[in-house]
């Protein structure tokens, strides 16, 4: 695995949308965005803060914190049922 991050800056605007939906869609992991763009979590939430209004943010941040669907090594067997065709 690779331990270097793209700059959230060297993104495409199409690439920051799908990554700005991801991050919202409750079943995606923070690793599936790893895998498909090379960004961590804390870069996710850079860059949702950078794109977002501030109450947008701060609901998304509520809406993610402690969910066990966003982290793999969370989730229980049942939730591992489904992956997009758009990730790798």
């Amino acid at each position: 695995m690779d331990t270097t991050t793209p700059p959230v800056d060297t993104l495409s605007a199409e690439d920051r949308s799908r990554i700005i939906e991801m991050a919202w869609e409750d079943r995606t992991p923070f690793e599936a965005i790893f895998a498909q763009f090379g960004l961590r979590e804390n870069d996710v939430r850079r860059l949702m803060r950078r794109s977002m209004k501030t109450s947008s943010f701060k609901l998304w941040r509520e809406r993610v914190n402690g969910r066990t669907t966003k982290h793999e090594k969370l989730r229980t067997p049942e939730e591992h049922r489904f992956k997009s065709s758009n990730q790798k």
